[in-house]
């Protein structure tokens, strides 16, 4: 059960209680979290929220691609995107013990509360075939262009490189990748949620104390 009362699920249908599929790829999840956000800063700074939450993602191995703030409901949010080694087969399913297999994308929007949250999660990964889009972009800004300082600081290393190749820029060209359909549900989905009013009214959350 989460405080979540409408969401457009065009297109999905449902796996088990939370959880769809769009039966390509595509994974949707709704979370409630009953303890204090985790997040590293409050909404209101920006900058140092974007840096906590790449350092979080690169401490795990994985790597944030993008963090925008924006409303759910009318609440303050969240979007998170972030690329992590594929652990699963192109299903969702587990690999069948072939071991890791290209990149998945989880998108996310966290709608947080003092002492609680709400995150709706998107997620896919690449199929057989990866790395396409990243080699066509590097053979196409060349390698001095492709790899980056991590944007939201060039203190963050570790887990997964900035590049090129997730901008979104790309995605009309790539209309069927993984980033590109994860990003496009996100912000699709984000209109249509609708949240429990007494969830609404609880204490916003505040920010927690600066990182070490």
């Amino acid at each position: 059960m989460t405080p979540i009362t409408g969401l457009d699920l065009t297109g999905f249908t449902a796996l088990e209680p939370g959880v769809w599929t769009d039966g390509q790829g595509l994974f949707l999840s709704v979370h409630f979290f009953d303890l204090v956000p985790d997040l590293p800063a409050s909404l209101d700074e920006p900058d140092r929220l974007r840096h906590g939450l790449a350092r979080f993602a690169a401490a795990a191995g994985a790597g944030l691609i993008e963090a925008e703030l924006g409303e759910v409901d009318a609440l303050p949010a969240v979007r998170q995107l972030i690329k992590v080694p594929q652990t699963q087969g192109p299903d969702g399913h587990g690999d069948g013990g072939r071991g890791g297999h290209g990149q998945a994308f989880v998108g996310s929007w966290t709608v947080p509360r003092a002492r609680c949250s709400v995150v709706v999660k998107v997620q896919a990964g690449e199929g057989r075939t990866t790395g396409l889009r990243e080699a066509l972009i590097l053979n196409e800004v060349g390698p001095m262009r492709y790899f980056t300082a991590h944007p939201y600081g060039a203190d963050i290393t570790g887990g997964l490189p900035s590049h090129a190749a997730d901008d979104e820029r790309w995605d009309a060209r790539f209309p069927d990748h993984p980033l590109t359909r994860v990003r496009a549900a996100l912000r699709r989905i984000a209109p249509s949620l609708v949240l429990h009013e007494g969830f609404k009214t609880l204490p916003p959350f505040a920010a927690p104390a600066a990182l070490s």
